[in-house]
């Protein structure tokens, strides 16, 4: 038995950081037919040698157990995952969540919600084509705010490249681009309360129609659902449904995953969410929290005092540009109204307009 080196790059079940042994057997040439490891059965790394010969009389290698997910896919959505947690605590370093011991995670999906998300999605597409289709022309005459200058031709006349005498004494408006400039991030609460009347279940199809809705509209969207005090090691959870920074068409499964769990720490989602936005190229960056209720978690984030981080948290990142937008969908719709203010609350208790309302006060942002 021979044993030698570490794997320090592969990223299997393995917690981040860890490292395992690498072990491998082989054949020793005093050992008997009957030893319990033959080269033909261990399994190597790059694969397995078998008694099959090639044409220059070699061993064949036959690959082993091939992994379905490639390692280099596996370490970039870790990667990522690890970016997402690190960002996240840093958005909250300097607010009174800074010891709330957090965790965001990239949800997987299985057959089943795939399943559930078709039966939803051909329900609702219908009324998100419908809303796109009003929308798209729009988007395609959007005139740019610049003008790209030293053009031999264009729509403004430059008198002071006159003086160049090169004859670009023209700028033009840039045109549109390929994308609309807005960015969204839809919020939505997963505490137990959410479970109540259908809440969740209407804020899963509002989750489809804004997510196909920008996808057909090319904007760029955030969906994001959270719950509190899951346990002591893990007092926020975070739960990074979509992403526009690593978009994938397999992410509209994992919104089947939004379900009822605990608390809720709405200032802290919110913070982090909102610095995502904040950071984005796009002019107009919506954020938009769906809840059915107040604040409530672990230690007395109740009350006034997640009224309080409420307000400086809006009040915050409206000053770096970001628009808050609040989506009752429960019967504390007045104490959301409260949090938020009037003139940003959204009152949608009517949970079978709710996806289409939703799109429809998107498209007015484009």
């Amino acid at each position: 038995m021979r044993v030698w080196g570490t794997i320090d790059d592969f990223d299997f079940a393995f917690d981040d950081g860890e490292e395992e042994m690498g072990i491998a057997f082989k054949k020793s040439a005093d050992s008997d037919e009957s030893s319990s490891f033959r080269t033909s059965d261990s399994d190597e790394i790059g694969g397995t040698e078998s008694q099959d010969l090639g044409e220059n009389g070699a061993p064949m290698i036959h690959e082993g157990n091939p992994d379905p997910k490639p390692n280099e896919a596996q370490r970039q959505e870790r990667d990522f995952r690890k970016k997402l947690n690190q960002e996240a605590r840093e958005a909250v370093s300097q607010s009174l969540h800074k010891g709330v011991k957090l965790i965001v995670h990239r949800p997987e999906f299985t057959p089943e919600q795939k399943q559930e998300y078709s039966v939803i999605s051909q329900e609702l597409m219908p009324i998100v084509r419908e809303i796109a289709r009003k929308t798209l022309p729009l988007l395609e005459h959007d005139e740019a705010a610049e003008f790209a200058r030293n053009h031999l031709y264009g729509t403004k006349f430059q008198v002071e490249s006159v003086a160049y005498r090169d004859y670009r004494y023209f700028a033009k408006k840039r045109p549109p681009t390929d994308s609309p400039s807005l960015v969204v991030g839809l919020r939505i609460d997963e505490s137990a309360s959410m479970s109540a009347f259908g809440r969740l279940a209407a804020a899963k199809r509002a989750a489809v129609a804004v997510y196909e809705f920008c996808q057909l509209c090319r904007i760029p969207v955030l969906i994001y659902g959270d719950t509190a005090d899951a346990s002591r090691l893990e007092q926020m959870s975070i739960y990074a449904y979509t992403d526009y920074e690593k978009a994938d068409p397999n992410d509209r499964f994992k919104l089947m995953g939004l379900r009822p769990r605990s608390n809720n720490r709405d200032g802290m989602v919110l913070r982090i969410m909102a610095q995502r936005l904040a950071a984005s190229p796009q002019r107009t960056k919506l954020l938009i929290s769906m809840s059915d209720g107040q604040p409530k978690a672990m230690d007395d984030y109740t009350g006034s005092t997640a009224a309080q981080d409420m307000h400086e948290t809006i009040a915050e990142y409206e000053r770096k540009g970001v628009t808050w937008l609040a989506a009752a969908i429960g019967q504390d719709k007045e104490v959301i109204s409260q949090l938020y203010g009037k003139e940003r609350f959204l009152d949608m208790t009517n949970l079978h307009e709710l996806p289409g309302k939703l799109v429809r006060i998107i498209s007015r942002y484009l």
